[in-house]
């Protein structure tokens, strides 16, 4: 398994906050979303052989918010 935080702009509340978990919770190979709206980040703990960083980053930007780093 893989651990990866990325800066996550644009999150200010609950909704926001489910709307990530529920879109990375989609990906295959995904087995934990933690999302910290105080800072700005998310974990993700994922097995890298099933899917990558940048499959994750597009699920985040689809759901509506922008990865900074």
């Amino acid at each position: 398994m893989t651990d990866v935080t990325l800066k996550v702009e644009g999150m200010s509340c609950g909704h926001c906050k489910a709307a990530v978990e529920k879109a990375l919770k989609g990906l295959p190979g995904v087995a934990t979303v933690a999302v910290d709206l105080a800072a700005k980040e998310v974990v993700v703990r994922f097995d890298g052989t099933v899917t990558g960083i940048d499959a994750i980053k597009s699920a985040i930007d689809d759901a509506g918010y922008d990865v900074v780093s």
